[in-house]
C-alpha cells in the first residue's frame, strides 16, 4: 500500500482569459485527484485570482500540514499568487499547465503554459527548485509518489541495533546529515535489547507455522526453527515498542554466537509483514527501502551486486537469505539453510520471481547524499546456491552500470523491488536537491 499523504490543490486564473472554462476543467481535475490511492485532497474549490486569496490559500495549506502543493495554471495569471502561497506553505510543488483550448475568435483562451513558465522562472530566480511540472489532463503520479517518499522519511524514526557490521566502513551513517536532508531521526539500541525483548507468542507461533509450510526445513533443527520464529516476533515487538519505522542490525560477527542463530531467515519473515530491516547496519539502504515502500513497492529486498556477466548483460543480485518469502519464484524449493556462521546461519534460500525490477540507493558521502537507480528484468534461473537471489538483466549495458557503481564509490547494497520507480526517484532527487549517479 502506498504511503498516505495530504495534497493542497489550487487553480490560478486571471479575468482577461477564459477563466470560466478553466474552472470547469478544474472541477474535473479535482474529481480525478480524489480518486488517487491514499491521497487526501485539500482543495480551494474555486479558482483564485488576487493576492489576498493567495495569502489565505497559503495559510490554509500550512495550517492543515499538507505534504505537497499542486498549483494549476488554469489560465495565465499574476506572479504574486504562487509566491504568496509558497512563502506561507513551503512544500514541494507540482506546476501544472493545461492544454490550450480551441481558439475563440482568434484569441488564446487559457495561455496556461505561459503562466506555468512564469511561475517556474520566478521560483528558480528566487533560488527555489523543489518543483517539477506537467502539461496535460492528468496529474503526474510519479510526482505524487515522490512526495510520498519525502513525507514518509520526514516521519521516520530509524532503529539501529548494535552498529554497522565489522569492517563495513562504507555503510556508516552520518546521523545529522541524514536528519538534515530527509528529516529521519536515528536511535541506537543494543543487541542485548533485541535478545531480551518480550514477544507475542501467538505471532511467533504464526511465524513457525509459516516456516514449516513454506520451507524445506530438513537441514535445520526444531529448536532453530523456533528461534527463527521468535526472533521475527522480537523484531516486530521492538519496532512497535520504540516506534521505529525501519530497523538496521549488526547481524554479524557477534549475533550468531550470542543468540544461537544468525538473523537472516527471521528478517525475511518479519519483512513479509511489512517491517523494513537492513542487513549489516546499512541505514542508508533502509532509507531507500522506505522510499520504495512509500511509492507502493512490495517488500523491498536488500541486495548485493554479487556477480556480473558483461557478455550476457546481467548480474546476480544476491544476499544471504533475507528476501521476503512473498518474492519467491514458486518454482524452486525454498529451504532453510545453515551454510554460514559455523552452522548457525539459518538463512532463507530460494530463487526470486522473474519480472521488471527497479534498484536504487540513497548513498551518503562526506556529509552529502546522492542517488543511484537503474531498471532491469529479473529472469528465470535454477536454484544453484544458498541465499536469496535473482539474475537481473539491466536496461543499460552491464559494463556501464558497473562503471557507475565502482567509480562513484557507491556502497555495495541496493534496495531492489519489482516494478518501475525510476521516474518517481528522479523527481524525488530533484525535489530534495540530491544529485543522480
Amino acid at each position: 500500500m502506498k504511503h498516505a499523504i495530504k495534497l493542497g490543490v489550487v487553480c490560478l486564473t486571471r479575468s482577461t482569459f477564459d477563466y470560466p472554462a478553466a474552472g470547469e476543467i478544474y472541477k474535473g481535475i479535482l474529481k480525478d485527484l480524489r480518486n488517487l490511492e491514499q491521497v487526501d485532497v485539500l482543495a480551494v474549490e474555486e479558482p483564485i485570482m488576487d493576492t489576498q486569496e493567495a495569502v489565505k490559500t497559503g495559510n490554509l495549506f500550512a495550517a492543515n500540514l499538507v505534504d505537497g502543493l499542486i498549483v494549476i495554471s488554469g489560465t495565465f495569471h499574476l506572479g504574486h499568487l504562487l509566491l504568496e502561497i509558497k512563502k506561507r506553505c513551503d512544500r514541494p510543488v507540482l506546476l501544472w499547465g493545461l492544454p490550450e483550448l480551441p481558439y475563440d475568435g482568434g484569441k488564446i483562451r487559457l495561455n496556461s503554459v505561459c503562466g506555468l513558465n512564469m511561475n517556474a522562472s520566478n521560483l528558480v530566480k528566487s533560488g527555489i527548485t523543489d518543483f517539477t511540472y506537467t502539461v496535460g489532463d492528468q496529474v503526474d503520479e510519479n510526482w505524487v509518489d515522490a512526495v510520498r517518499m519525502i513525507a514518509l522519511l520526514k516521519q521516520t524514526k530509524l532503529g539501529l541495533i548494535g552498529s554497522r557490521a565489522h569492517g563495513f566502513f562504507n555503510v556508516d551513517i552520518d546521523d545529522l546529515a541524514l536528519y538534515g536532508k530527509f528529516g529521519c531521526v536515528l536511535d541506537y539500541v543494543t543487541l542485548g535489547t533485541l535478545f531480551d525483548m518480550p514477544f507475542d507468542e501467538k505471532l511467533a507461533a504464526r511465524h513457525l507455522e509459516r516456516i514449516k509450510s513454506f520451507f524445506d526445513t530438513s537441514a535445520v533443527t526444531e529448536d532453530k526453527q523456533r528461534k527463527v520464529a521468535e526472533l521475527a516476533a522480537k523484531f516486530q515487538a521492538l519496532a512497535e515498542k520504540e516506534g521505529f519505522t525501519a530497523l538496521g542490525i549488526r547481524c554479524w560477527p557477534e549475533f550468531a554466537p550470542a543468540f544461537g542463530i544468525a538473523p537472516c531467515a527471521a528478517m525475511a519473515l518479519a519483512q513479509d509483514e511489512g517491517l523494513i530491516i537492513a542487513c549489516e547496519g546499512d541505514m542508508d539502504c533502509a532509507v531507500t527501502m522506505l522510499c520504495h515502500k512509500a511509492a507502493g513497492a512490495q517488500t523491498p529486498y536488500m541486495a548485493d551486486l554479487s556477480q556480473v556477466n558483461a557478455l550476457e548483460n546481467d548480474a546476480l543480485m544476491w544476499h544471504c537469505g533475507v528476501a521476503a518469502t512473498g518474492l519467491a519464484d514458486g518454482v524452486s524449493t525454498p529451504s532453510l539453510d545453515t551454510y554460514h556462521a559455523g552452522g548457525r546461519g539459518v538463512t532463507a534460500g530460494f530463487v526470486m520471481k522473474p519480472g521488471p525490477i527497479n534498484m536504487a540507493r540513497l548513498d551518503s558521502i562526506r556529509g552529502e547524499y546522492r542517488l543511484f537507480t537503474r531498471r532491469g528484468e529479473a529472469i528465470p534461473m535454477g536454484k544453484e546456491l544458498a541465499g536469496t537471489y535473482a539474475k537481473v538483466r539491466f536496461e543499460d549495458p552491464m559494463d556501464k552500470v558497473l562503471d557507475d557503481v565502482i567509480y562513484s564509490g557507491l556502497a555495495h547494497h541496493v534496495s531492489m523491488v519489482y516494478g518501475d520507480f525510476t521516474r518517481a526517484f528522479e523527481i524525488f532527487a530533484r525535489l530534495k536537491d540530491v544529485p543522480m549517479i
